[in-house]
């Protein structure tokens, strides 16, 4: 059986299958999402998840994440 967590991302609630250990990391959604985590911000219920937090943040159900992605131009 595999666990689905409900996220609010960027405003809109979207479901995400968890990994067979039942967790997920703002890594591991970066990497689901398809994003570089160079390239991206990430605040998680209204605080900023500094990036060397990646791998060891864990998210729950609920939790409401805002993924700013930069890029360049110039």
């Amino acid at each position: 059986m595999t666990d689905v967590l409900t996220l609010t991302l960027n405003g809109e609630k979207r479901e995400f299958a968890t990994p067979a250990d039942g967790r997920l990391s703002v890594m591991g959604l970066l990497t689901e999402l398809g994003l570089d985590m160079r390239k991206v911000a990430v605040e998680r219920n209204e605080e900023i998840v500094p990036r060397s937090s990646y791998m060891e943040t864990w998210l729950a159900s609920g939790d409401q994440l805002e993924i700013v992605h930069f890029i360049g131009g110039g």
